[in-house]
């Protein structure tokens, strides 16, 4: 394996925990929001991993050196909670229905919080791992001269 191609691992794992914290976010935004344009309460969204085959950069330059099969990480699919909404007594809210019951969404912001801090912890980790191979392979030019 290429420090190039540890590059592209790092990389794919940078843009998969960035869309990651965007959905986070999103859920924190929206933990209160009773009415969305599809109608009913917003539904908490998850992001799902699965591995991916990590680009190859430089392919024209360096094909013969980097090897095959090289895995990374990618966004499969973002799925919607799919549980009834969390029912709470408001009455007088705009949208309560006939009993004084208003939808929810179902989620937890400390849960997501914790996930939001996790997912910034691997974006780290992501961005210390392709900064070790930058000075590799800074070592590696200066070696050479």
């Amino acid at each position: 394996m290429s420090l190039f191609h540890l590059l592209s691992v790092s990389a794919s794992g940078l843009e998969a925990q960035r869309r990651r914290a965007e959905v986070l976010t999103e859920n924190l935004a929206n933990a209160e929001t009773t009415r969305t344009s599809q109608g009913g309460p917003y539904r908490r969204k998850d992001v799902i991993f699965e591995s991916a085959n990590a680009g190859q950069p430089f392919q024209s330059v360096f094909h013969t050196e980097l090897g095959p099969g090289v895995e990374g990480v990618r966004v499969a699919e973002v799925v919607e909670d799919q549980r009834e909404p969390d029912r709470r007594y408001v009455p007088g809210h705009p949208d309560a229905d006939a009993q004084g019951y208003v939808a929810f969404p179902r989620m937890n912001p400390a849960e997501d919080m914790v996930d939001l801090m996790n997912t910034t912890r691997s974006y780290q980790s992501n961005i210390a791992a392709m900064s070790a191979v930058k000075d590799m392979i800074q070592r590696s030019l200066d070696l050479m001269r």
